[in-house]
């Protein structure tokens, strides 16, 4: 028996199969988990979104249209969940998204407000849209997992935008986790070291990143999106039932070096 046998839950961000989210998937399917997995919605998100869950081997996905700007979206997806599962047990926030134009050294000046206020609204604010609504079809408590980055904590050249929102994203688990712990909702946030995911293609200079952190990393290599599935099954798992409010480190090790 698998260590998420019988639990349920969302998967919010598999763009593709080389998303975050859908390395969680993989991971939790494994184990045992059901999942459903909202996407932002068009036919072409579709299809693509279809092809990856399917390439894992999860036949008929339950895939649910949802953009995270919008509050009746994510009602919906409340909705078709709760018809689908009754309640669940988790649920994975792998969303982001900034405007690739002020992702490039020396443009995070140049920000302009609209771009920031889009950043931080679906990067941030989302998670918390998705927290007050999936606390009310967790009636035995559950774990939610944001997935953020190193560049939260330090100014990584070309993260600009997103490195703010990531860190007001650490600072929203802290709170949320804070405020849910009672009902025995756990939030935990996940750091992963740099992939090569759709978002992370959109960072000027991440072919130079990827050569930093395979150098100086006390692991010397770049981390595998697996190694990031299982520390999400850990964190949904009864292996972390007194961990919250944590942010857990996948990245090779790369954060506790100086220099």
């Amino acid at each position: 028996m698998g260590l998420l046998e019988g639990r349920k839950g969302l998967v919010f961000g598999i763009a593709n199969d080389r998303s975050i989210a859908c390395h969680i998937a993989r991971a939790f399917d494994d184990e045992g988990a059901a999942c459903a997995f909202p996407y932002l919605p068009g036919e072409k998100n579709e299809r693509r979104v279809r092809k990856a869950i399917e390439g894992l081997g999860i036949t008929n996905p339950d895939l649910i249209p949802c953009d995270a700007q919008k509050d009746e979206d994510l009602d919906a997806v409340i909705a078709a969940t709760k018809r689908r599962f009754d309640s669940i047990d988790f649920l994975v926030h792998s969303i982001a998204f900034a405007d690739r134009t002020y992702l490039k050294p020396g443009m995070f000046v140049q920000t302009p407000r609209e771009a920031f206020l889009q950043a931080l609204d679906i990067s941030v604010y989302s998670l918390i849209a998705m927290a007050k609504l999936a606390k009310e079809i967790m009636p035995n408590g559950g774990s939610i997992i944001a997935m953020t980055y190193y560049g939260s904590e330090k100014a990584i050249p070309g993260y600009n935008v997103m490195g703010v929102a990531k860190a007001a994203l650490e600072a929203t688990v802290r709170y949320l986790a804070a405020e849910l712990g009672e009902k025995g909702i756990r939030v935990n946030a996940v750091s992963a070291g740099p992939l090569r995911t759709l978002s992370s293609m959109a960072v000027g200079g991440i072919d130079e990143i990827f050569d930093w952190v395979a150098r100086k990393s006390p692991l010397r290599r770049n981390i595998e999106g697996g190694e990031v599935g299982k520390t999400a099954v850990y964190l949904v798992s009864d292996l972390s039932t007194g961990v919250t409010g944590e942010n857990i480190f996948v990245d090779a090790g790369y954060n506790i070096v100086g220099l």
